[in-house]
């Protein structure tokens, strides 16, 4: 690696500080599936109800990212960072205090206003601070906290949740964040020099950023992304225990093997997108994706050890395809967009996957809370189908960027 590819102590801070936050903020989110099961029988909901408790924290979230992009570029990002990470401790606590549906609801979608935001923060600052042949693994290494979330994070929270109650998991997280929130307010300098290159006032800004046409290309592929992973990832947990025949003792487990599988590739998969060609590494993983939830969804009464090797292949996939995306979507705008584009990407990202969630919600179905799954497998169909458009559409953000810097 030449001298220039090398980060700084600061930088290397940055990484760990911005992964922390993701850990903390994907955790958040994520355990929703591993509790589905649990939390479902517990305040007795049926699939639809699921479906919304997921859906409102992404469509929050994305009502969130469309206010937050009109004044993303007219604020030093650290200042922001902290604001909106603030804001998702309070709404995480308030999960751990819910006890019913309707506000755990409501506590999903104070969660989703300020946590939702926190990813398109954390791109924006990588896009200021690291060259374009560093991103590939700055956003391997800040979607470690991906993988670290069920290395450790999903079977502790797990683990909670079985000797206590489903809401305990996020007592843990607000607890990590905390800690998390104060190293980021001692460590991180201002990111404030795309400030200098303001013009237009924010609602100008953001009409600019959004009818901008090659922007726009990244805003539906991402859209798509977010489609793919959202209509399958909430019923996780239900599927394994009441399709598979896994016990809820078992989930920890094999959250913590995915988990363990997905750490270890991520680095290597920032690596390769750095090194070869970011839309054949996304293309790639896109065909591992469509073989693996394939055999996935028709899973039956089966072993875990079945269980463990389809997720695992799946789960390298869906990270496989979103660092390379995610680089490439972090190039398109220019320094002076980035805060707004990132903002909207985040948002429509967020209300596709929350549309998603409502839309599995509606095509799976289950008897009784004790019963299996039903329709899954056209669930899976349906990932297909978006996975392969994604593809096209992720042609033409590399195509429009490849032109425009040659590279």
């Amino acid at each position: 690696m030449s001298k220039e590819n090398k980060f700084s102590r600061y930088q290397i801070l940055v990484i760990l500080i911005l992964a922390l936050t993701q850990f903390t903020v994907v955790l958040d989110f994520m355990v929703m599936s591993p509790l589905g099961d649990l939390l479902i029988k517990s305040i007795n909901i049926n699939p639809k109800q699921f479906g919304v408790i997921v859906s409102s924290y992404a469509i929050s979230a994305g009502v969130s990212g469309f206010l937050t992009a009109s004044f993303a570029d007219k604020f030093d990002r650290k200042k922001l960072l902290l604001f909106f990470y603030g804001g998702f401790i309070i709404g995480t606590l308030l999960c751990g205090l819910s006890k019913s549906y309707e506000f755990l609801v409501f506590s999903r979608i104070m969660t989703g206003i300020f946590g939702g935001v926190m990813s398109s923060i954390s791109l924006a600052i990588v896009a200021d601070i690291y060259e374009f042949n560093q991103r590939g693994r700055v956003m391997g290494f800040i979607q470690m906290g991906f993988g670290i979330s069920q290395i450790l994070g999903i079977p502790i929270s797990l683990y909670l949740a079985n000797h206590w109650n489903w809401q305990a998991p996020f007592y843990f997280i607000v607890g990590l964040a905390i800690l998390i929130f104060v190293a980021a307010f001692v460590i991180l300098k201002p990111v404030k020099e795309h400030l200098k290159l303001q013009r237009n006032n924010p609602i100008k800004h953001m009409w600019s950023t959004i009818s901008n046409r090659h922007y726009r290309i990244g805003f539906i592929a991402t859209a798509f992304m977010s489609l793919g992973g959202y209509l399958m990832m909430p019923w996780g947990s239900v599927f394994a225990i009441n399709n598979v025949g896994i016990t809820k003792e078992d989930l920890p487990l094999m959250f913590m093997i995915v988990g363990i599988i997905t750490f270890a590739v991520m680095p290597v998969i920032g690596i390769l997108s750095d090194k070869f060609n970011k839309f054949y590494t996304f293309t790639f993983a896109s065909i591992l994706m469509v073989l693996s939830v394939f055999f996935y969804v028709r899973l039956q009464q089966s072993t875990f050890l079945m269980l463990i090797i389809v997720n695992g292949i799946m789960m390298v996939g869906i990270m496989a395809r979103m660092v390379p995306s995610q680089a490439l979507t972090a190039s398109l705008p220019k320094m002076e967009d980035r805060g707004a584009f990132m903002s909207i990407n985040a948002s429509l990202q967020q209300l596709a996957g929350g549309a998603a969630a409502m839309i599995g919600g509606l095509i799976v179905t289950q008897n009784s809370v004790e019963s299996p799954l039903e329709q899954f497998d056209q669930l899976g169909n349906l990932v297909t189908v978006i996975i392969l458009i994604n593809i096209l559409l992720t042609f033409r953000v590399y195509k429009y960027i490849r032109e425009r810097d040659r590279i």
